[in-house]
């Protein structure tokens, strides 16, 4: 009789160990054409020491080793602001990525319970990150698709295994796939309307300059739009420092929708980019050397007809005076412009109804993946 092979979970511990970290999902879906990596460079950005998040997180990162080979890793997370805004004393997981071995699956999943509780934890909840802009919820639904390369994929045995642990759903996030109108619907007619009574109207940014200027306020309506989603903690001012910078130098002026009042304050906007999840995949996840060389195509969006929408936000008072309509109407005249036939919804989570709905009969939305949260007292 064959001994069993014991598995050992150990504490990730410099770049060489952090890499492979990193690395493991590469080998773990090669040759998947579902499955997306994230960018290396963020990867190392938010796991490394310097992410600004350690100013209100812990974590620890762990790999799993059977047989002298990498079967798993995860990451256990405790947000301090989270914790302490909903009242809880919670550990989460994330990055957690495992082959088809049940016995990996509780010892990493161990591993993130005893370093909880170790600090406080009675309960445990994930796939969540550092804060709501990390990848987050496992996929449920939808295996079939292709996933945008800003959401997780995992295997289909990821929440069998966790079931099989007492982990039950604590929320989900429902993705849908909308087809763009060759016409204007008939609701945009009201748009004018909206703009002079609510001293409203859609701010374009024609340099660098604006466009960072904005995407500083961006997040600041995030914080506030985003206050009472599940749970959500504020960015602080060094984390958006740190977005403006990686992310707003990529965005395209006419796939992004600013809604700004008389003031000229920023009250809403929407960020939608070409779908580029199949360059990633070629890419591996690097942009340099040679990334670059698949990315570029794809991020034209005159060379792609699929785009995918990244974030939306509008201020609690704005949330009825038809901001989303301002922005919707600007998007969709573009998107007819470049010729755009179809856009990937955000993850939306399945109770947040004003999101749910802001997509009509007109964009014909149809189910595409739904991801999960789940949780487990410990």
């Amino acid at each position: 009789m064959k001994p069993e092979t014991s598995i050992a979970v150990v504490p990730v511990q410099g770049r060489r160990m952090l890499k492979s970290f990193i690395d493991f999902p590469l080998k773990l879906y090669k040759g998947s054409d579902k499955w997306v990596p994230a960018f290396e460079d963020d990867e190392y950005n938010s796991l490394g020491d310097k992410n600004p998040s350690l100013e209100f997180c812990e974590r620890e990162l762990y790999l799993a080793y059977k047989d002298g080979k990498i079967v798993g890793r995860v990451a256990a997370i405790i947000n301090h602001n989270a914790n302490k805004k909903w009242n809880e004393n919670t550990v989460r997981f994330g990055w957690w990525d495992l082959v088809d071995d049940f016995d990996v699956a509780e010892a990493l999943i161990g591993a993130v319970v005893e370093w909880g509780k170790a600090r406080g934890a009675t309960k445990i909840k994930g796939p969540l990150g550092f804060t709501d802009m990390d990848r987050e919820g496992l996929l449920v639904e939808g295996f079939e698709n292709e996933s945008p390369f800003t959401v997780i994929y995992n295997h289909p045995y990821y929440p069998q295994f966790l079931e099989r642990m007492g982990f039950i759903k604590d929320t989900d996030w429902t993705q849908k796939v909308v087809t763009i109108p060759d016409t204007l619907p008939a609701m945009f007619k009201y748009a004018d309307i909206i703009e002079s009574r609510f001293g409203i109207h859609i701010y374009t940014a024609r340099t660098l300059k604006q466009m960072a200027r904005r995407g500083r306020e961006m997040f600041h309506v995030l914080n506030a739009a985003f206050a009472g989603l599940y749970e959500y903690s504020k960015l602080s001012e060094e984390q958006i420092d740190g977005y403006v910078k990686q992310y707003v130098p990529v965005l395209n002026k006419d796939m992004v929708a600013f809604v700004v009042n008389e003031q000229d304050e920023l009250v809403g906007f929407t960020v939608t980019m070409p779908h580029i999840s199949e360059a990633v995949r070629k890419a591996k996840g690097k942009i340099l050397p040679f990334g670059w060389i698949h990315l570029l195509p794809a991020l034209n969006p005159k060379r792609n007809d699929t785009a995918e929408a990244l974030l939306i936000g509008i201020l609690p008072e704005y949330q009825a005076k038809g901001a989303a309509l301002l922005m919707f109407k600007y998007l969709l005249q573009n998107f007819q412009k470049l010729g755009i036939k179809r856009m990937l919804l955000n993850p939306q989570l399945e109770d947040n109804h004003k999101v749910q709905t802001l997509f009509g009969e007109e964009y014909n939305p149809q189910e595409y993946q739904r991801r999960r949260s789940y949780v487990k007292n410990i």
